[in-house]
């Protein structure tokens, strides 16, 4: 089962169950990995996993900052609902690499490109990206990267 199928499904047992908030943050999200489909495959396509989970990655990030953002302007009643709808999408998200993991991976793409030099920064990036899956931001890959590659 995909991600958008079981988000499918999870749409209609939150309608069941009458779980408001839930219901709402998976329409959210679904509607995002809509819009990212149609921009990608048109009308009629699929979105792969990894596609979809740098989508939900982008909509927990933006309810992060939101939270942040609630915080600071003394609404800590918004800034519990988002942290509840991060909760919800963060079931969708596979579990993140550790940190030992990640520089594995990042020595492992680096080797595959034979890189010696931050110039070849951008294969490497290209390689470890496809390595994690999804499973790291990208932020944390490519810090790895340089740290590895100096």
């Amino acid at each position: 089962m995909t991600i958008q199928e079981r988000i499918d499904a999870d749409i209609r047992e939150a309608m069941r169950s009458k779980q408001a908030d839930k219901l709402s943050a998976l329409r959210m999200v679904k509607s995002a990995l809509m819009n990212v489909t149609i921009e990608k495959h048109g009308a009629g396509g699929k979105l792969a996993d990894p596609d979809a989970i740098a989508v939900i990655r982008k909509q927990v990030k933006q309810r992060q900052e939101s939270i942040q953002g609630f915080e600071k302007g003394g609404r800590p009643d918004l800034a519990e609902k988002e942290s509840r709808e991060i909760e919800y999408l963060s079931g969708y998200l596979p579990a993140s690499l550790s940190d030992n993991e990640v520089q594995q991976l990042v020595r492992e793409a680096i080797a595959e490109v034979g890189a010696t030099s931050k110039a070849q920064m951008g294969a490497v990036m290209k390689v470890a990206t496809e390595k994690a899956a999804g499973r790291v931001e990208g932020k944390v890959l490519s810090q790895t990267v340089q740290r590895v590659l100096s």
